[in-house]
């Protein structure tokens, strides 16, 4: 029997990071993992899904290069194999990354399946072979996976989840995307730029629909106006695969029902917690619609035993994981003794969001709506692509940048984004919420000028009706 510190039990962004942590602090840390380092968003989700959009940024460029003043002669052709291929080479690079890593900080790797059998003791079953960890502290970060039809399991043929649709078998010519969150919106916007023709099915009001209502409605436009079918209020009642394609029963927000033959159809509808069989029911740890409570700092109800990522509540996103990664290790150091461990704890309210279409949005904090109900004064800025320099010679002028902003303390609630590179400026307004600055700071920074970031300062400054470019 092995005894360590701390065992991590799943090594996607929050459980490797989680554990690195730990280690950093002095924590003698395993690993358990039972496919590969660096879990779903590195092996099959963030990671290679961006090198995928990335192929299909540069083809887009390449079809419209005559807006650039550039000649292109002869047909652009996307070579799927190729596109994806490159993307699995992204992902096993980073694969190897982590296994460098977790060399260099000294955390061993056990290889299996992992079950608790107490709050303090793990088997990792591999082979027929079954093997008894135990530690002081155990975190539980075994993620999530897509969620099915009830009626229309994924087959990995005609029916796709996102990890099918990162390793086609053969090119959609017809695909059919169920949901319009940020997994389906960016597959849509993937395969529609390979010359796929796209139908995007939504059941809320709206595509991307935690997203500002403003920042829904232009990107609907957008892709739109890129080809795309998008239907919002709608539902998909039946879903059946044939030998050569995915027949579709579709209800509209008329209650009319239509149907559609398409070559191949994604659901992205959300995800299920990888709960199941890893020995939750005999502790009694409490859950909600399976997916684990947990406090501030990532305890469970349980002593001794934490939980992270996307197990737990949402947001469901990476980079949420990772810092309750390090969350969970620093508390977990403080609890042993360790008086260089600082944890603080977490506030959803400060994490960005990122979707990676064409346009891209990304946002942090309270929509317009959600600030006026929660009771908030509102004053609220948007400035659009079109009155940046910078956006204009980049030939990016579509988009806008808005903020938003209690009117009494000038407390900047929430931004929001749709355009060229946001995924990189929101950042700048995730800082300034985590520092709590109020609107006199964003006014009183110098942004660099020419640069997309200038919107940034443009949109504080129509909030309080002193734009300077508009």
């Amino acid at each position: 029997m092995s005894e360590y510190d701390l065992i991590v039990l799943g090594s996607g962004p929050g459980g490797y990071v989680a554990a690195i942590r730990a280690a950093q602090l002095g924590l003698k840390t395993a690993i358990v993992e039972r496919e590969n380092l660096g879990g779903i968003c590195l092996n099959w989700g963030c990671i290679p899904t961006k090198a995928l959009l990335r192929s299909a940024e540069i083809k887009h460029y390449m079809d419209h290069a005559s807006a650039y003043g550039l000649k292109v002669t002869g047909q652009i052709e996307a070579d799927l194999d190729a596109v994806v291929k490159r993307s699995r080479g992204v992902a096993k690079q980073l694969n190897q990354g982590v296994t460098h890593l977790m060399k260099k900080n000294k955390i061993t790797v056990h290889m299996g399946d992992g079950a608790l059998k107490s709050a303090n003791t793990l088997t990792v079953t591999q082979d027929g072979k079954s093997e008894d960890l135990t530690a002081k502290h155990i975190i539980l970060a075994t993620g999530a996976r897509a969620r099915d039809l009830p009626f229309a399991p994924a087959d990995g043929k005609r029916i796709w989840t996102y990890r099918h649709a990162m390793v086609p078998a053969e090119r959609p010519t017809k695909l059919l995307v169920i949901g319009s969150g940020a997994i389906g919106i960016e597959f849509a916007s993937f395969y529609n730029d390979m010359g796929a023709d796209v139908t995007v099915v939504e059941m809320l009001d709206r595509i991307v629909p935690v997203e500002d209502a403003d920042v829904s409605a232009f990107l609907e436009k957008a892709l739109t106006k890129q080809g795309m079918t998008i239907m919002t209020g709608a539902g998909v009642e039946s879903l059946k695969a044939t030998a050569t394609g995915v027949s579709a029963s579709i209800k509209g927000k008329d209650g009319k029902v239509v149907q559609g033959d398409f070559s191949h159809c994604i659901v992205a509808i959300g995800i299920v917690p990888n709960t199941e069989h890893i020995g939750l029911e005999a502790l009694g740890v409490v859950t909600d619609r399976g997916f684990l409570k947990t406090d501030p700092y990532c305890r469970t109800n349980v002593p001794g035993l934490w939980a992270i990522g996307d197990i737990t509540a949402p947001p469901w996103l990476a980079h949420k994981a990772s810092h309750e990664g390090v969350i969970a290790a620093e508390a977990i150091a403080q609890e042993l003794g360790n008086k260089n461990a600082h944890p603080h704890p977490m506030d959803a309210r400060n994490i960005p969001g990122c979707t990676y279409c064409h346009p891209q949005v990304a946002s942090v904090g309270l929509t317009e709506a959600k600030a006026k109900e929660l009771g908030h004064d509102v004053k609220a800025g948007t400035f659009p692509f079109i009155g940046n320099g910078k956006a204009i010679a980049l030939g990016e002028a579509e988009g806008f940048i808005k903020t938003v902003f209690d009117a009494k303390t000038g407390e900047l609630l929430g931004a929001h984004m749709v355009g060229a590179e946001v995924t990189e400026l929101i950042q700048g307004y995730t800082i300034g919420k985590t520092a709590e600055l109020v609107e006199a700071d964003f006014m009183h920074t110098v942004f660099p000028h020419p640069t997309l970031s200038e919107m940034m300062h443009e949109s504080v400054l129509a909030a309080f009706g002193r734009q300077l470019h508009m």
